[in-house]
Order: structure tokens, then C-alpha cells, then sequence
């Protein structure tokens, strides 16, 4: 699967929307092929309990600099399993691949990204 761009045209049928709150440190790092990758834990509360999303974010916008433990987000992206081996074993991960990531403590970001969702749905 090629890796997405913050660019990237959503897809009504693999949407996920997360709002929360990073659960760590985000993990920053550059891969082999030159792409930026920032990995990071979202903590999701509500009725039904508290869950926590691995995210993959590629080639990240600035707001990536400013995340740290507890910044609140709003990821919206696409589910995906990959698959990699590690010591001879195959090993999976389910993880939420972003498109888009914003700042979750303001309101007119908030705003955007679920009217940006709601145009893919309505689609």
C-alpha cells in the first residue's frame, strides 16, 4: 500500500474518526525511504468505555511537533492491518493509518474535520 498523504481523498467505505487524547510521548522518526512517520497512542472516552487507537501518521504537518502526552486530537483515517516479521515469526498489527490529524482544543478545527467527514459520508 503506498503511503498516504496528508492530501489524500477519504474513503466513505475504510473511515475512521478518533477524538481524544494522546496516551504518550508520540514516537518521531524518519524511515529508510526518506517518509517522516509519527506514531502514537489516542485514549478515546465514552459511554461504551475507554479504548486506546495506535495511529501512524506519515509525512506529518507541523501540529506534529507541538503533540506531546495528554494533547487532545481529532485523527481521521482509514483502519488497516499490516503484517511484518520479527524473529523469524509473522507478527500483525491493526493500527489507524491518519490523513488527517488536528488539534483537538480548537473548536473551529474540530469543526472542519467533522464537516470534511460528514461531505465523505453524504457522498
Amino acid at each position: 500500500m503506498p503511503t498516504p498523504n496528508r492530501a489524500a481523498p477519504l474513503d466513505a467505505a475504510n473511515l475512521v474518526v478518533l477524538t481524544g487524547a494522546l496516551s504518550a510521548e508520540p514516537r518521531r522518526r524518519s524511515l529508510p525511504s526518506g517518509d517522516r512517520l509519527v506514531e502514537f497512542d489516542v485514549t478515546t472516552r465514552g459511554p461504551t468505555g475507554v479504548y486506546n487507537a495506535p495511529v501512524a501518521w506519515f509525512e506529518p504537518t507541523e501540529l506534529a511537533e507541538r503533540l506531546e502526552e495528554a494533547s487532545p486530537v481529532i485523527v481521521i483515517g482509514l483502519v488497516r492491518r499490516r503484517f511484518f516479521r520479527v524473529g523469524g515469526a509473522t507478527q500483525s498489527r491493526t493500527e489507524v493509518l491518519a490523513l488527517r490529524v488536528a488539534d483537538g482544543s480548537k473548536p473551529s478545527a474540530i469543526r472542519r474535520s467533522l464537516s470534511e467527514v460528514a461531505k465523505t459520508l453524504a457522498a
